[in-house]
């Protein structure tokens, strides 16, 4: 999105990927969308999903399902809006061709599969970045950069200040932030009482796999801990475009008995987030105590090499292949579960060059931009107002969980599940996507923001990065219109052209009838 509206503003724009598909998550897998208040996300991420809503008007677009029979499901709202002429849900392969239009039609040159070189390539004078070279060898060179990644590797390699982890309740006067215990907002924790030894009730046995031996830290205090990551699935059971569950290489069903405790218990959740998108395929996200989150594997990954991060990436997938198999086969999960997951496989016709598994992890936080401004909780919650607004967030302040631990009492639980939602929709402030003056003046990050883990909590969906990428590009033009840092655009300026550009700033609730 900052790519086309560079574009879109008369610019020479280069997107830099080190993917070979475009569009992230929202071509990843998340097609059940994370939107909040619908009625704050315009420009280019409205016209986004109006193009969604285009491609789904053709009888050609509901292949392996009648468009009658989708039953109209979103995240609180009906995914298809006729009136506002969007939909809210969609498959990725849909999605990708989407991002791929739009690089298309705006003449957007695309290098894929092209990696910084982090150790020595960006080229710095007088505070300004003069080029990026990659690890392939070549060379960009701009008036302006936007680091658009989940892992923020640009900002950081231009020195950028960054967080990574969570703070706690001191640093900023969070009520939320850092270790939150007694906070299970989503039911993603586990029933009481449920063992976490190898040898039930003898803690000399050893720890079940994926549980942590360390203490979990005092309430309040913050750690270096990440929320969950996880691959969005899409599955289906249409039989012509079903691809069964598979015994991946390295399948050990010991790193899933804690999940049969689960079952013990009598918890029979498993199904309740596979989401609806269309065709008969699924959204399939996480849900209760053991699912697809991988818990406490991804905290090398922000700061972590090209290498450790794909044996991260490879270790989730190891993981959530290995759960599927073991839930679709193994004769000691309930027949219930184990005959319906038996029914589910991964959709034939989405990510074909990748053995229909997702091109993308669901990077949910790395590192996090400490910037010009810092949006907090207070902002989101609407304790103060953020200055200078570049776009609105509204979705609840959500984490997933960061831990899995033993408690005093000697059972198993999760930590770091928060969900408050905010009273109404708030700004995110131009300052949070900007570096301080004196690090780098020619940089903008509408991903890793500035902002507190609790905040970003809410901040990060797929939306609003699509919102924020549009505002950062704007800001990139007239920066370099001006010849100034993009710390000094006067956003007068700035305010006037995102209006121009349909981009929502302010939020009037309807009034009642």
């Amino acid at each position: 999105m900052a790519a086309v509206q560079a574009s879109r503003m008369g610019r020479s724009v280069v997107l830099v990927a080190p993917e070979r598909h475009l569009g992230g998550l929202s071509a990843g897998g998340l097609g059940f969308t994370d939107t909040g208040n619908k009625a704050v996300i315009g420009g280019l991420a409205r016209e986004f999903h109006q193009r969604i809503w285009e491609h789904y008007q053709s009888p050609d677009a509901w292949r392996w399902q009648e468009r009658a029979a989708y039953g109209n499901r979103g995240q609180g709202t009906p995914a298809m809006d006729g009136e506002q002429r969007t939909m809210w849900t969609f498959e990725p392969h849909v999605a990708e061709q989407v991002f791929e239009d739009l690089v298309a039609e705006h003449n957007v040159a695309v290098r894929r599969d092209a990696w910084l070189d982090r150790e020595h390539g960006v080229a710095l004078q007088d505070g300004r970045i003069r080029s990026i070279t990659t690890v392939s060898g070549s060379t960009f060179a701009g008036a302006a950069f936007i680091d658009a990644t989940y892992e923020g590797d640009l900002m950081a390699a231009a020195g950028v200040s960054y967080r990574v982890g969570r703070e706690g309740t001191a640093k900023f006067g969070e009520e939320w932030a850092g270790v939150q215990k007694d906070a299970r907002h989503h039911g993603h924790n586990f029933p009481d009482g449920v063992d976490p030894y190898l040898v039930p009730g003898d803690p000399s046995s050893g720890l079940l796999p994926r549980i942590s031996p360390e203490p979990p830290g005092e309430d309040g205090r913050g750690d270096r801990r990440l929320q969950a990551y996880c691959f969005r699935l899409c599955l289906t059971k249409v039989p012509e475009n079903h691809v069964p569950f598979t015994r991946p290489d390295a399948y050990d069903p010991q790193q899933y008995e804690l999940l049969l405790r689960v079952f013990d218990t009598g918890w029979r959740e498993t199904f309740r987030k596979f989401d609806p998108i269309p065709n008969a395929k699924t959204d399939t996200n996480n849900h209760g105590p053991f699912s697809t989150d991988n818990i406490g594997m991804n905290y090398a990954y922000p700061a972590g090499s090209y290498a450790v991060r794909e044996q991260i990436v490879q270790e989730h997938t190891g993981y959530q292949q290995g759960l599927l198999y073991f839930m679709a086969n193994d004769p000691r999960v309930p027949s219930d579960i184990r005959a319906e997951c038996a029914e589910w496989g991964l959709a034939r016709d989405e990510f074909t060059d990748n053995g229909n598994w997702p091109h993308q992890l669901y990077v949910r936080e790395a590192r996090r931009m400490a910037g010009a401004f810092v949006m907090t909780e207070h902002e989101c919650l609407a304790k103060r107002e953020a200055p200078e607004p570049v776009g609105m967030g509204s979705y609840a302040l959500d984490s997933h969980n960061v831990q899995r631990y033993v408690t005093d009492d000697g059972f198993v639980q999760n930590e770091g599940d928060i969900g408050v939602k905010p009273l109404r929709p708030y700004g995110i402030a131009y300052g949070s996507l900007t570096p301080k003056r004196e690090e780098v003046q020619n940089l903008l990050v509408p991903v890793c923001v500035s902002s507190t883990h609790i905040a970003y909590g809410s901040i990060r969906m797929e939306p609003v990065f699509m919102i924020l990428g549009q505002s950062a590009a704007t800001a990139a033009v007239i920066a370099d219109q001006h010849g100034i840092p993009v710390q000094d655009v006067d956003y007068a300026e700035l305010r006037a052209r995102l209006n121009q550009d349909g981009q929502v700033l302010t939020y009037t609730p309807p009034q009642p009838a």
